[in-house]
């Protein structure tokens, strides 16, 4: 092979090993790829986690379970997402001798 032919296909690696690590850096590695901006009342929820932005993913991302095992992520930005977690959040603290962050609750929540 000849030198010309080595450099180029040395820059070709470099050029793929850079936009491969772009992606995995550029906040698009979220969990939820598609988002609900509610759920039907009812529904009986037994897990909540919130996820802060990370360099991973530049977003919230609320990621709930459901009595049946089915996990769904909601839209943080929609005010019945927000209502619903204040009234979580507000529920967790209220049981508690000190506040703490939410980042889970195991209790059945009926909305």
């Amino acid at each position: 092979m000849s030198g010309i032919m080595k450099v180029f296909l040395l820059l070709a690696v470099m050029v793929c090993i850079s936009e491969a690590q772009m992606d995995h850096t550029s906040g698009k590695l979220c969990l939820c790829q598609r988002v609900r901006n509610g759920i039907r009342p009812g529904t009986k929820i037994t897990d909540v986690h919130i996820y802060p932005a990370t360099i991973f993913c530049d977003k919230v991302e609320i990621v709930v379970t459901n009595n049946n095992g089915h996990r769904f992520c909601l839209n943080p930005k929609v005010k019945a997402v927000q209502k619903l977690m204040a009234s979580i959040t507000k529920r967790q603290t209220s049981s508690t001798a000190r506040p703490t962050e939410l980042t889970s609750t195991t209790n059945t929540a009926r909305v």
